[in-house]
């Protein structure tokens, strides 16, 4: 029987520097998108799909991300006093469970694979997901939920994947795939921002991981790789053919918000698609076509 996925690491230890200045002082992963921090999206998703406990990898400076999933007691005793109840209910539902959220620091930038290494004595010997905030994923089905349900099929390690075009292969973790099922795709290598012409397929890993523990083995080896970091690639590349490892094509629309243009159209579209702002926003892109 396959253990249960109850633990998520998010790593949000970054620089931001793609963001500056808005970044200087503020975490990246606070920059709302529509009225909603980068981060509360991948936390909620993390919830939906039945997480128990979200373990963050932060870094100096991130106590904001602290402060956001903690209550705020004057700003709830003066909501409270002027009976802006909607708003109360609102800052209150950001709150998780007590004990549902742990932070640890990767005290130097030593890539992902590293900030994920970090997060060992957290997770224990048990499988968990690894959700990346800067991917912001839109789905009727929470794509951690979807990876979860084919989990429960595959065991082993499972990677979220889409296409990307040829000449973007050299930003992304690329698979060498091998047998198809559906959405599932057998995994028989994998190779770090490769160049186009040296790629072995388009098929790009997005931030979405379902990993076992045996791979805090291979990242213990602190070997450098693309970029001179430790790359967590190439860390799951070490458990192919010793594991069953799979990449799942996701069901809905994944927006890099790490990325200025990304997160722009990730505003636009969720803008959009709420009752109370899309119809004025729709009108007013239109007016700027014209």
């Amino acid at each position: 029987m396959k253990a249960r996925v109850r633990k998520a690491v998010m790593p949000v230890a970054g620089l931001g520097t793609r963001f500056l200045p808005a970044t200087k002082a503020m975490p990246k992963e606070m920059l709302p998108v529509v009225d909603k921090p980068i981060i509360q999206y991948a936390v909620e998703e993390a919830f939906a799909a039945g997480i128990e406990e979200v373990i963050f990898i932060t870094g100096r400076g991130k106590y904001l991300l602290e402060d956001h999933f903690d209550h705020a007691f004057e700003l709830e005793a003066t909501l409270t006093e002027r009976g802006k109840d909607d708003a109360l209910k609102t800052v209150r539902s950001i709150i998780p469970k007590a004990g549902g959220v742990s932070y640890t620091r990767q005290q130097k930038p030593l890539g992902l694979g590293h900030a994920v290494w970090c997060a060992r004595n957290l997770v224990g010997d048990e499988p968990f997901a690894v959700l990346l905030p800067d991917d912001l994923v839109k789905s009727d089905v929470p794509c951690l939920q979807q990876m979860i349900t084919a989990y429960e099929k595959t065991g082993g390690n499972l990677v979220a994947v889409m296409d990307v075009p040829r000449d973007h292969t050299n930003r992304y973790g690329i698979l060498d795939v091998g047998a198809v099922d559906g959405a599932l795709s057998e995994v028989k290598g994998l190779v770090e921002k490769p160049k186009p012409q040296d790629a072995p397929s388009t098929l790009s890993i997005i931030g979405r991981y379902i990993l076992q523990p045996d791979i805090f083995e291979a990242l213990e080896r602190k070997e450098r790789g693309a970029g001179g970091e430790i790359q967590l690639t190439d860390a799951m590349a070490r458990l192919i053919g010793h594991q069953p490892f799979h990449g799942l094509r996701f069901e809905g629309t994944r927006y890099d918000c790490g990325d200025k243009l990304g997160f722009l159209k990730a505003t636009i579209s969720l803008a959009l698609e709420r009752e109370d702002l899309g119809s004025d926003l729709a009108d007013y892109l239109k007016s700027l076509s014209l």
